[in-house]
């Protein structure tokens, strides 16, 4: 139970009083441990329901907390933060002093879709490789993704080691470098794939939609979704803009 602390009226809502202590203390615990409970809280700073539930929710929406449903709301680990660029995952992680591994979900030979055949430029219905992999960082859910590679240019993947850089495969059994590449990314809630990242369907999720080219062949078309509590992006901006 914390100290008991009212918040006084004042120009300063109580909310947001509420949101400040609770930030200094987080500060002292570290990450995945448990704050107080809404009512410990109510009880302590002498306001209602709806001013815990404001302040918490602020500083969830901040990634200073995380709510996990029917346990509490605990400390969120700090964001892997990651500049804008073109590397593979492991590489990625690596650079952020974090461990990268891969869990293998599922390699099969499927007919290629509409939209995956278009950005590969293949016909609907080619054959193409569909891999699944669960990407972690010092053994922690950070990614699923969902990728289709052409099945011409990549004969016995199914057989290759796919559980580290399936671009350091890539370029070394097949001769395929990927040297560039189209992304869009967009946030949404985490839904189907909540199960393989270790999170609730309404957990929010960065989702990026890649095509990645060697020598202007495109070679993979992937979807990732990152845990939004997890992953963070940086970007340097200035006011040229590339023709």
């Amino acid at each position: 139970m914390p100290p008991r602390t009212p918040l006084a009226d004042g120009p300063v809502p109580k909310h947001v009083q509420l949101r400040e202590a609770l930030a200094r203390q987080v500060r002292t615990l570290g990450p995945d441990e448990a704050i107080h409970s809404e009512r410990e809280l109510m009880a302590a700073y002498d306001v209602s329901r709806a001013t815990v539930r404001r302040a918490i929710e602020g500083l969830i929406a901040d990634g200073v907390l995380h709510r996990i449903q029917g346990k509490g709301t605990f400390v969120a680990r700090p964001r892997v933060q990651s500049h804008l660029h073109l590397a593979s995952f492991t590489q990625d992680m690596r650079r952020r002093g974090l461990t990268p591994s891969t869990r293998l979900v599922g390699i099969s030979l499927e007919q290629l879709p509409g939209q995956a055949a278009a950005d590969l430029r293949l016909g609907v219905g080619a054959p193409a490789w569909l891999v699944r992999r669960v990407r972690l960082a010092d053994d922690e859910p950070m990614a699923y993704e969902r990728a289709w590679h052409p099945a011409d240019l990549l004969p016995g993947l199914d057989q290759r080691d796919l559980t580290g850089s399936l671009y350091d495969v890539l370029a070394r059994d097949y001769a395929l470098t990927v040297d560039e590449a189209e992304q869009t990314a967009w946030a949404d809630q985490a839904q189907s794939v909540a199960r393989h990242l270790g999170v609730c369907a309404t957990s929010p999720v960065m989702i990026f939609d890649r095509t990645s080219r060697s020598r202007g062949r495109p070679i993979e078309r992937v979807r990732s979704w990152y845990r939004g509590d997890r992953y963070q992006l940086h970007m340097s901006l200035d006011r040229t803009m590339a023709p």
